[in-house]
């Protein structure tokens, strides 16, 4: 098997399933319990999230756990129109963004929210000035990935944070799913991140919302405490081990992971450069582990299943995308219709292997030359 969807899912690490496993057997008691049992699993818990905290630089009180980005990501737009929307219901994100920002925003609008959506420049970035010019006083949330998922293209971020510092009553959150584990971005000038486990080797079902101290959020899950007021449930002490696990994993030897990841990159656009039909969507500004391109004149969904009967999985929009339509971010970039419509990504990690991507290049034109015929 040949696996490129690492943006969309990584398989887990053994580390990270055993740290699950053995905090599963040993400590069965809630950690919300006031007994010895769950005495014990508060003591485990409150370890895990002050490694999480040192590796991301920040406090134990602004983690939040939840069950993935999708949920961190609602809970940080929701959770903040809901409870600042008397300050104003001006809200600027990007084209770009996952369907699990797209979405709250586009239900917000019809609670009365005004959604901008900022200009991006050529490479994907979004345009400084142009952001500037949209702010207002009644704004009260910015919302951009630090990555894309779909294009890979990575945002000025602590230049946008820089920025915002001029406007206090907007909050600053950054879906950093896709950018935790491969680039390194300082949280200064960001109130709210979301991430989620299973995109660094971690678990599926459980992420974080980190939030500064300073802000408040409408929660979404209404029941008790649990590990925050913010988010109410049982607290998923061996979800939570693993996340510790995998975060401190993805962190270590970064440098050296990416120094593969770019050598592949290379490898991969150049062979996608010299196959007739396929256009490169990958510009200066995206980073290696996600590599977009176009095959004109064949649908998507037919050229994956034509690489899957040879073993090979790649993605076309990201996996929590509706339909099998335009994409969004792809027309965004290039204004191209027919570009956007055919569009596949390909995500590589530092497992991945040249021979791979050899394979990979060989039986994309081959697949090609004869779906267009």
């Amino acid at each position: 098997m040949i696996y490129l969807d690492y943006s969309a899912t990584t398989p887990v690490r053994e580390e990270v399933l055993k740290s699950f496993c053995d905090t599963a057997r040993n400590y069965m008691g809630n950690p919300n319990s006031l007994h010895s049992l769950g005495i014990k699993s508060k003591h485990l818990m409150d370890a895990a999230t002050k490694q999480i905290a040192d590796l991301l630089n920040i406090k134990p009180s602004e983690v939040i756990y939840t069950s993935g980005s999708s949920e961190s990501n609602n809970l940080a737009i929701l959770g903040i129109a809901r409870k600042y929307y008397n300050r104003g219901k001006h809200i600027i994100t990007t084209q770009l963004e996952h369907s699990s920002i797209i979405e709250p925003c586009e239900h917000l609008k019809k609670m009365g929210f005004e959604i901008d959506y900022v200009p991006l420049l050529k490479n994907g970035q979004v345009d400084i000035v142009a952001l500037e010019n949209m702010l207002r006083d009644d704004t009260i949330l910015v919302s951009i990935a630090s990555v894309s998922s779909e294009l890979g293209v990575l945002q000025p971020i602590e230049q946008i944070g820089d920025l915002l510092k001029s406007y206090p009553k907007c909050f600053f959150h950054v879906d950093m799913t896709q950018s935790i584990g491969k680039v390194e971005i300082p949280f200064t000038n960001v109130d709210l991140v979301s991430f989620s486990a299973h995109k660094f080797y971690g678990l599926k079902g459980i992420g974080c919302l980190v939030k500064k101290d300073k802000i408040e959020l409408e929660p979404m899950i209404y029941g008790g405490k649990s590990t925050t007021i913010y988010r109410s449930g049982t607290p998923a002490l061996p979800l939570i081990v693993s996340l510790a696990k995998a975060l401190r994993l993805a962190l270590q030897d970064l440098n050296m992971k990416n120094e593969r990841v770019e050598k592949y990159s290379h490898q991969l656009c150049e062979g996608l450069r010299k196959i007739d039909g396929i256009i490169l969507n990958h510009t200066e500004a995206c980073i290696p582990h996600i590599v977009n391109f176009s095959v004109v004149g064949v649908k998507p969904e037919t050229m994956l299943h034509a690489l899957e009967e040879h073993d090979i999985f790649i993605s076309t929009k990201t996996a929590c995308s509706k339909g099998s339509g335009m994409s969004i971010p792809v027309y965004a970039l290039t204004k191209e219709e027919e570009v956007a419509n055919t569009s596949m990504r390909v995500s590589i990690s530092s497992d991945t292997k040249e021979e791979e991507i050899e394979t990979f290049l060989k039986v994309l034109k081959q697949e090609y030359e004869h779906l267009h015929k």
